[in-house]
């Protein structure tokens, strides 16, 4: 496994990994990796030949008053792990190498980067969509792979990748749980004790809501959400942010609820430590 830190080099080590017409899978991330991300490299191998993995924590998508400095940064036992799953190259740059000149130049997310999680930090998708189209164009996959939990992330990575033209094919992952269902984060490591014990809230609030699709057959926006309020008003610590359900296809609120593919998407703050989650009810399942 080569680990690189410049963008020359990882554009000539990606190109030396396609030869003889191999093909590239590539897994960002922002290191920190737990299982949820070592589920995506594994599902990156089945979609190609070789695997690339890329570790940066992208100032770009991080408010003034977000995490950035105290991110969780674990690049030793992250390059571990990378390697035990067999991964062929990991891309480690430095904030001066990705933007050697700042930046002036940014992809705009468009108005669903403007509502949920664009609405609660500003900035934060045109900062993930820059980052990602500028990987992209470093490491050229063939295949790139992210998690189901970052469902707006994931919905305008594809929007993108569809309207500018990104000769990559986007495959996404689903969300890796702990027992009790609270999905894996690198941001659980902040939560307290107690927090952490009530933090699978929100799984069960978006269990809440597909059983009152399901078996209650709720078709109001407004039902469905006060089906989930209700779940979620059991632990007061929580300071609620949203909780909805949105069309997959279109990531906005629809009433009445569609027919098929409703995302159900929650996300709340235990005092420092944001939280969100989501769900997806589908074809009647």
């Amino acid at each position: 496994m080569r680990v690189v830190t410049e963008t020359d080099e990882i554009h000539r080590q990606a190109e030396a990994l396609r030869a003889g017409d191999k093909r590239l899978s590539f897994v960002p991330t922002m290191g920190a990796l737990h299982e949820g991300h070592l589920a995506l490299v594994r599902l990156a191998h089945q979609h190609a030949d070789r695997v690339a993995v890329s570790i940066f924590v992208n100032p770009l998508q991080f408010g003034p008053r977000e995490d950035f400095r105290v991110y969780p940064r674990t690049p030793e036992e992250d390059c571990e792990r990378l390697e035990k799953e067999g991964v062929d190259l990991v891309f480690m740059p430095t904030t001066e190498a990705m933007y050697p000149s700042g930046w002036t130049v940014s992809v705009h997310p468009g108005p669903v980067g403007g509502v949920y999680e664009g609405k609660i930090r500003p900035g934060h998708f045109q900062g993930v969509l820059t980052v990602v189209a500028k990987l992209f164009h470093i490491v050229d996959p063939d295949v790139a792979v992210f998690g189901e939990k970052d469902a707006q992330q994931l919905f305008m990575i594809r929007r993108m990748v569809e309207d500018l033209d990104f000769r990559v094919k986007i495959i996404a992952g689903e969300t890796v749980r702990e027992s009790d269902g609270l999905a894996l984060s690198s941001r659980n490591a902040f939560l307290t004790l107690d927090e952490r014990a009530k933090a699978p809230v929100l799984y069960r609030s978006l269990q809440a809501g597909r059983l009152a699709i399901l078996d209650d057959g709720v078709r109001t926006l407004g039902q469905l959400q006060d089906a989930m309020r209700t779940v979620l008003a059991e632990i007061p610590e929580l300071r609620v942010e949203y909780s909805t359900a949105v069309c997959d296809q279109s990531f906005s609120e629809t009433d009445p609820l569609p027919k098929d593919d409703i995302r159900l998407i929650v996300a709340g703050r235990f005092s420092t430590v944001r939280l969100i989650d989501n769900l997806l009810v589908s074809g009647g399942k």
